[in-house]
């Protein structure tokens, strides 16, 4: 539309069902990529996709037509279909129910993206578990632990 401008900027973590350690390094590359190109796919601008053996983390340029579930369960379906199809593992692949997105300002892309990018050494030092509980609690989201560590689907 015309005359319409826009900047958001949000950070979505999500994490493979049962938060199993699936996503092997070998091939770990492509699987991100194909989410990247997915989030490009629906009209966002992936700004860098990365993550570990059970959880990704994507930087995105929001396009203010499209919600954030929709873009969501769009990614996640087609990579799941991807990650099958190709048998990049013996089980079937599955991402968790749900994701974390929080908002970030100009200011704080560098930041972020420099987070995105250094995964495999945070999680030298801190498990997803906490990583995601200290996002929830520096972002004030209501949640309920029982619901985030307790029969994970």
């Amino acid at each position: 539309m015309a005359n319409t401008y826009h900047q958001v900027y949000i950070q979505v973590v999500f994490a493979v069902k049962y938060r199993n350690a699936l996503i092997e390094e070998s091939w770990r590359s492509e699987l991100l990529a194909v989410i990247g190109n997915l989030i490009n796919e629906n009209g966002c601008k992936s700004i860098i996709v990365n993550g570990v053996e059970d959880h990704v983390h994507c930087l995105v340029a929001l396009k203010p037509t499209i919600t954030i579930s929709d873009l969501m369960k769009n990614v996640k379906a087609k990579s799941s279909k991807y990650f099958n199809d190709n048998k990049l593992t013996k089980s079937q692949f599955s991402w968790q129910v749900g994701y974390g997105v929080f908002s970030y300002s100009q200011s704080q892309i560098d930041s972020v993206y420099k987070y995105i990018q250094n995964q495999k050494e945070h999680h030298k030092k801190q498990s997803f578990n906490d990583e995601y509980l200290n996002f929830l609690n520096k972002f004030n989201v209501d949640y309920d632990e029982k619901f985030i560590f307790e029969n994970l689907t």
